[in-house]
């Protein structure tokens, strides 16, 4: 049976250089590289194990929706403790578009903007 392992996610920006930085500053993603492409940039980091390649583009690209819409809505990120990384990101100013919460006993959320419409959310789920 073949199996898939993930590579990378591919997001677009205006400015991939600024992007990369926002996710260095708030997430602690690494830079890996940039290259040329044929528009501008592609700025690659590492956010805990996931590959971004953050490529620019023209800038009359049209821009993603706001949620809900049909695609990929944002990329989670487990972290724990979950206060301590609220109070962080709020201390570097991050933009809560869903403020910090708990659905459900043993599950805690928020949604962070990213550059170019992208959320990223942050969750901790503990034992019941």
């Amino acid at each position: 049976m073949l199996q898939y392992i993930c590579d990378h996610v591919h997001l677009r920006s205006a400015d991939p250089v600024a992007a990369a930085k926002f996710y260095v500053d708030m997430f602690g993603a690494k830079p890996v590289s940039q290259v040329a492409t044929p528009v501008g940039v592609r700025v690659i980091v590492d956010l805990g194990g996931l590959t971004l390649f953050i490529e620019q583009v023209p800038a009359e690209t049209v821009r993603a929706p706001e949620p809900p819409y049909l695609g990929v809505e944002h990329i989670g990120l487990f972290v724990s403790p979950f206060d301590d990384a609220v109070a962080e990101l709020t201390a570097k100013q991050a933009v809560f578009v869903v403020p910090p919460r708990s659905p459900r006993p043993g599950t805690k959320i928020a949604f962070v903007q990213a550059p170019d419409g992208v959320r990223v959310e942050i969750l901790e789920r503990t034992p019941t």
